[in-house]
């Protein structure tokens, strides 16, 4: 069974958002999965997407510190700087984490460990709405 889906997430401010639960609820097929995989896409280059621990909001500030200290706004060695200071850096950091991730099924539901979650890292100050493409496959229960 394949199935694919395409989300419209709200523009977010910069950081680390959980989006399990949209991501979930986009793919009602998801329920009649036996054994599978959700690969879920991101179609934006200043944004990217992570698997980290969903409970404490701390992780998530942290995730935002440190690549906000590893990659710089405004850093003077950029050469592309007309979409404004966040953009270069926004890139870079998209990078780095990616694009998509690959997620096991079982069971109708998402095989991720107690702690896990799925964040859309935004990376910009005014990302604006974000697109993900969700294609699920597996064996139907």
């Amino acid at each position: 069974m394949w199935a694919q889906h395409d989300l419209r997430l709200r523009p977010l401010p910069r950081g680390f958002h959980l989006i399990t639960r949209e991501v979930v609820a986009a793919v009602p097929e998801l329920a009649r999965v036996r054994v599978g995989l959700l690969h879920v896409f991101i179609q934006h280059t200043s944004a990217s997407l992570a698997l980290n621990e969903n409970a404490s909001p701390d992780v998530r500030r942290d995730f935002e510190r440190s690549f906000n200290h590893l990659v710089p706004d405004g850093w003077p060695e950029f050469e592309h700087t007309l979409e404004g200071p966040d953009d270069m850096a926004a890139h870079i950091k998209a990078s780095l984490l990616g694009p998509g991730l690959t997620l096991p099924v079982r069971e109708g539901q998402l095989a991720l460990g107690t702690w896990q979650g799925l964040y859309l890292c935004e990376h910009r100050d005014e990302g604006g709405a974000r697109r993900l493409v969700l294609t699920l496959q597996g064996e139907e229960r």
